[in-house]
């Protein structure tokens, strides 16, 4: 039978007295198969398989409109799901039905024995394999997962935000730029951030300076504020939580230091790897995350480097952190790079012509926070000589940083680098030796010699002892190809770059 139909029947049913309820759950069960096709399945199982059936009213009059009410568990959850599926559900709903169906988000009340928490929610377009798929029931019982609620102890409600919870309000989802490079850990701070303590636990992201981690963790600290002002959130350096130690040490008070770091609901913390060979912070730590833990707060922490990497901490804290999920964010790619300069212009009321931004970004490739300093001068120099953003404006507002980079980055300055960093020997950068572990640092080094400098490829292949510009070209596709997939070699290539350019 056609969903046509389907869509006559069910008003048929209408008419003939079948009941409402039985229905409307099958409409709800007809309408979620169909977009079970429609969507990639890890968007399916996290944001639409674990809500309720929706509910409909209107059913008696076949001449109107049909609203289908569908419960969602907190605000972050219901304007997502409006934002990104409720034309597309609407209208699903609206051809079953064989009438006009409007759909309807309202917030699930909340048990005060325990919260019904819907499944973490994922990124848009993010692969299934990328993050492990939920458990999910089979897509007739669409249920909520139901976990116990944590003990909430509420800051006193005079003190302002920022004092409470020390987090940045412009700093969410909203103004992070998504990509490639982040794209892992943003989805992973979603699910958090749709529900805590419920998966992820703790999510541990790490990644070289200025490339966003501070940002994400603030957008989970924010959306869960959204939805709970009166919870308990707290954003800290690791250097603040290392002070706060040592002032309890002091005046023996560490009482005081557990009831401000156990009572939390969720605790951000940037940059652990400072916690390194100080035991007493160590410990006053794994207490604080046993106890957080235990209580279903959820815990989000920063690192320069994956758990297993961090030297002089204990191996029990290193266990832990790897015990939930580890995420990394990488350097931005290009395209990445220009969408962030042209979101960040146009917040700050001066849009970037796109060409410019694209002349920008091929220049500035080591982190945002960077790229965010190149922005200031191009917009300072634009306003302050009353001069329209151009190419040629950026050129000069950049000559400082160009003219450093054009001077220090060399040819023979890559290949001694990249030598060094495979451990290979410069001559084998000009020799004819082929075996993979040359083979393959020669690929990089000319990759970067392409991306860094302005050698064309016959001057590039001269340096390489004299091989063809083809050689060249094949090694910057291969090179810039794999880059894009493999996130060990694109870590590998953001170090070389950043150690190049000191």
């Amino acid at each position: 039978m056609s969903e046509e139909e389907h869509g006559v029947d069910g008003v048929q049913a209408l008419a003939t007295g079948m009941e409402s309820a039985d229905w409307a759950s099958d409409l709800w069960r007809r309408g979620c198969e169909r977009l079970a096709t429609e969507l990639p399945e890890q968007q399916f199982n996290t944001w639409i398989r674990p809500l309720p059936p929706a509910t409909l009213a209107g059913e008696g009059a076949p001449e109107s409109a049909l609203v289908a009410t569908l419960r969602v568990p907190n605000h972050f959850k219901r304007d997502w799901i409006r934002r990104q599926y409720a034309a597309r559900i609407e209208a699903i709903l609206t051809e079953l039905a064989g009438r006009p169906t409007r759909l309807e988000l309202a917030l699930a009340a909340r048990d005060p024995a325990g919260a019904a928490i819907a499944v973490p929610p994922a990124a848009q377009a993010m692969a299934p394999q990328q993050l492990p798929v939920l458990p999910a029931e089979p897509s007739a019982a669409l249920r909520p997962v139901v976990v116990p609620a944590a003990s909430t102890v509420v800051l006193p409600s005079q003190a302002p935000a920022s004092a409470k919870h020390r987090i940045n309000p412009s700093l969410t989802f909203d103004t992070l730029v998504p990509g490639r490079a982040n794209q892992m850990a943003r989805t992973a701070a979603l699910h958090v951030a749709g529900a805590p303590g419920v998966t992820y636990n703790p999510l541990f992201i790490y990644g070289g300076v200025g490339l966003g981690k501070t940002h994400l963790i603030h957008a989970v600290g924010n959306a869960l504020l959204k939805d709970r002002p009166d919870a308990r959130v707290l954003y800290l350096h690791a250097e603040q939580f290392i002070s706060d130690v040592v002032k309890n040490y002091q005046r023996k008070t560490f009482d005081e230091l557990k009831a401000k770091y156990h009572s939390l609901d969720l605790l951000l913390i940037d940059d652990v790897q400072f916690f390194a060979g100080k035991d007493r912070t160590q410990e006053e730590f794994f207490n604080a995350f046993e106890a957080l833990l235990a209580k279903k707060a959820h815990i989000i922490m920063t690192s320069d480097t994956y758990p297993k990497g961090l030297v002089d901490i204990d191996e029990r804290l290193t266990s832990r952190f790897d015990a939930g999920l580890t995420v990394a964010i990488e350097p931005p790619e290009l395209e990445m790079r220009v969408a962030i300069l042209i979101k960040k212009a146009e917040a700050e009321g001066q849009p970037m012509p796109e060409d410019v931004a694209f002349f920008v970004a091929k220049n500035v490739r080591a982190n945002v926070r960077e790229l965010e300093g190149a922005l200031r001068k191009v917009l300072a120099y634009a306003k302050f000589s009353h001069k329209e953003i151009s190419i040629t404006l950026a050129r000069e507002a950049l000559k400082d940083l160009l003219s450093i980079q054009n001077r220090q980055i060399g040819v023979e300055n890559i290949q001694k680098t990249v030598a060094d960093f495979y451990k290979i020997k410069v001559a084998d950068m000009y020799s004819k030796k082929r075996p993979a572990s040359i083979a393959r640092p020669r690929q990089i080094a000319m990759y970067l010699a392409k991306e860094l400098t302005q050698k064309s490829l016959p001057e590039i292949g001269e340096l390489f002892g004299g091989r063809d510009h083809t050689t060249v070209l094949h090694a910057v596709r291969k090179i810039g190809g794999e880059r894009q997939k493999n996130t060990e070699l694109n870590q590998q290539l953001h170090v070389l770059e950043q150690t190049l350019k000191g």
